[in-house]
């Protein structure tokens, strides 16, 4: 695939030399984005009647896998734009949503983020308390995001909001916000333990008047979607864990060749061999089951229970193979100027965001639940 080795000759020569750099400023330079930009990677999921690349899912597995490679705050930006922050408006929007937000989110003149969680609503979704009433041909939101990926310098959020307190969960419904609509406010930025680069705030909004043509798919709705563009956004996410566990491996290995101790490389030590070796297989059987999804994916199949597994499986696998990376190393593992404490640390998140490990685990166990309900009619 072209676009897969054109995205890694440009990580490789334009993203990875600066990456030290934005791990310290904590901050990815403005013509990083702009090359980025140009080189298309903010229209991965957007179809290219509106300015984007319209790739599979495949293909953009492809893509993030080769964005993995690098620094994972980078990847995150562009990972989320082109996943929860873009899937929904491809997925859901009405065709003037679509005209008016995609063109420009393809070029990633506006870039998207997707707003959920609240300090009382992370894993229990259903538990938002982010109002929106309607009033007029208007819906008034108040409330609180926090954990915001891309917030600072996103344009474009899907936000969910609850319509009809009553109803619970088929109470909650999706809007497409502006930052500059009134009475939306961005928070400071957080201090993070590792994705540096990737701005994370909380979101603020104060009688924030929204448009009802900005509902996205029906009014309800919202918790449902929000599922599906979460399920949509794993196997994007996986692809990058992948990438990460490839890069690892193979500096892990450079490192084992040319480290020498008592007389002969650190690889000649079974333990270490044994490391290594683990570390090829969790990496390659995480490949065939992420591609073996995206296929799915792309056949319309339903993966509710296949992008869990996938992504519990994907992050749990780099953490793994982070920590073996970091004691293959011994301390320069341990180092700041080294990237392997840097991925190190960027691996923690990804049992987290997009949803825990521990809510993959019920997503999987609800999913079996209801498939022998099916199977056996009870």
């Amino acid at each position: 695939m072209e676009m897969k080795q054109t995205v890694r000759d440009f990580v490789d020569h334009e993203v990875e030399p600066l990456a030290m750099q934005i791990e310290e400023q904590d901050r990815v330079p403005d013509a990083l984005l702009e090359k980025s930009k140009e080189l298309g990677l903010f229209g991965l999921s957007i179809p290219e009647e509106y300015g984007g690349l319209g790739l599979s899912m495949l293909g953009k597995c492809a893509v993030f896998e080769e964005l993995g490679r690098t620094i994972n705050g980078y990847t995150t930006i562009i990972g989320a734009h082109n996943g929860i922050g873009s899937v929904g408006i491809v997925a859901l929007g009405s065709e003037e949503q679509k005209r008016r937000y995609l063109p420009k989110m393809a070029t990633g003149e506006w870039i998207g983020a997707f707003a959920l969680t609240e300090p009382q609503a992370g894993s229990n979704a259903a538990n938002l308390r982010t109002t929106a009433v309607k009033k007029g041909d208007r819906y008034i939101l108040n409330g609180q995001k926090i954990y915001i990926t891309n917030a600072p310098i996103a344009h474009v959020f899907t936000v969910m909001a609850v319509t009809d307190a009553s109803a619970g969960a088929k109470g909650i419904t999706s809007f497409i916000v502006e930052r500059d609509f009134p009475g939306f406010h961005v928070g400071q930025i957080e201090k993070k333990m590792g994705l540096h680069g990737s701005q994370t705030a909380q979101l603020y909004f104060e009688d924030l008047e929204v448009p009802e043509e900005n509902v996205l798919g029906e009014v309800g709705r919202g918790y449902v979607n929000a599922l599906s563009i979460l399920a949509n956004g794993r196997a994007g996410l996986a692809a990058r864990c992948l990438g990460s566990c490839v890069y690892l491996l193979e500096k892990s290995l450079e490192y084992a060749m040319t480290r020498e101790q008592f007389g002969k490389p650190i690889f000649e030590q079974q333990v270490i061999q044994h490391y290594l070796a683990e570390m090829a297989l969790e990496i390659d059987t995480l490949r065939a089951y992420m591609y073996k999804v995206a296929w799915q994916a792309d056949q319309g199949q339903k993966i509710i229970k296949e992008a869990a597994m996938l992504k519990l499986y994907g992050s749990e696998v780099y953490n793994r193979v982070a920590d073996k990376a970091v004691q293959i190393h011994g301390g320069i593992g341990y180092i700041a100027d080294y990237p392997i404490e840097r991925f190190y640390r960027d691996a923690r998140i990804t049992r987290i965001y997009e949803g825990t490990s521990e809510i993959q685990k019920n997503i999987i166990a609800a999913q079996l639940k209801k498939e022998y309900e099916t199977r056996t009619g009870r």
